[in-house]
């Protein structure tokens, strides 16, 4: 299928790894000149290397300078941004304290919004412009507060965005991924496992009976799905949550 991506401009923050990784080298796939960003510049300048024609844009999300400038840096170099992917956020290992919350909420929520913010109008100008927020199912689930709260807050924000923005063309959706196997997955199984008191692969064994395709579902997958979001065909869908999560047994969302 062609998504009609060729020649847009994208920005995915978290962009040295994990999903943020996958998302940029399926975007690039598609035609599309993405900027990579990251906090790390050793790891993003390694991760832009696998995408091809990346730029690579070293910045923190959780705070304002480093995001204005990030905008002015990548509109420069990119000439502006038709697409903003926001994957930055610290991985989930099960172990969140209430502690946690407010540096979490600045990364993942307000951080967020911080980037929509240096890039929505540039967006609204152009009269077309897709934001997606990776956000996460713990957003649907108990067992970790900070989990929990973070990215139901995210799911907020995305359809706030979505309202406001959706008339002048830009869509906003929210993508909550499930376990998601990535080069973290081993240390992310590890800590859960830690904090249950079992092995790791009880913990993944647990994971997967949960899963109604039988497996946990890998970043590229995940990606797949992201770049239709970030295409014009997705013009149906703003301020929803899609949820890939591989089937997530249990609960009936409507």
């Amino acid at each position: 299928m062609d998504l009609r991506l060729d020649g847009r401009r994208a920005v995915v923050t978290g962009g040295s790894k994990g999903i943020g990784l996958a998302v940029g080298k399926a975007l690039a796939a598609e035609g599309v000149r993405v900027a990579l960003v990251a906090r790390g510049e050793e790891a993003l300048a390694a991760a832009a290397a696998q995408v091809p024609g990346a730029v690579a844009v070293s910045a923190d999300t959780g705070d304002d300078a480093s995001v204005a400038a990030l905008a002015r840096e990548v509109n420069e170099r990119l000439g502006g941004v038709d697409i903003l992917v926001n994957a930055a956020a610290t991985p989930s290992s099960g172990r969140f304290e209430e502690s946690d919350l407010e540096a979490e909420i600045n990364v993942k929520v307000r951080g967020y919004l911080r980037t929509a913010r240096a890039f929505a109008p540039g967006m609204t100008a152009a009269g077309w412009g897709r934001i997606v927020n990776i956000s996460g199912l713990a957003a649907r689930q108990s067992g970790s507060l900070v989990g929990s709260v973070r990215n139901v807050a995210v799911a907020a924000l995305t359809k706030n965005l979505a309202d406001e923005l959706g008339p002048q063309g830009v869509n906003v959706v929210v993508v909550h991924p499930g376990l998601t196997r990535t080069e973290k997955t081993p240390q992310t199984l590890a800590a859960m496992a830690a904090a249950r008191g079992v092995e790791a692969a009880d913990v993944e064994r647990a994971a997967v009976a949960g899963i109604s395709i039988g497996r946990i579902v890998t970043a590229e997958e995940v990606a797949s799905v992201v770049a239709f979001l970030a295409s014009p065909l997705s013009v149906a869908i703003n301020g929803d949550a899609i949820a890939v999560g591989v089937g997530a047994k249990g609960a009936i969302h409507y």
